[in-house]
């Protein structure tokens, strides 16, 4: 019985997880993914408004 000679092959580099990069880049463009977070957030506020003005329901009066 002969034994392999290789050594055991080297654990791969893990890559940087996707939420530090995210960080990263939040950090680095500052100002932009600020607005561009309001810009969501307004976004999706009037969506959800709108939705429920829709949907209201209509009372006999």
């Amino acid at each position: 019985m002969a034994l392999p000679s290789d050594p055991a092959p080297a654990p791969p580099e893990e890559a940087p997880a996707f939420i530090k990069l995210a960080m990263r880049n939040m950090v680095r463009k500052g100002r932009q993914s600020l607005v561009h977070f309001g810009l969501t957030a307004l976004g999706l506020t009037g969506f959800l408004v709108l939705l429920a003005w829709l949907g209201r329901p209509q009372l006999p009066q």
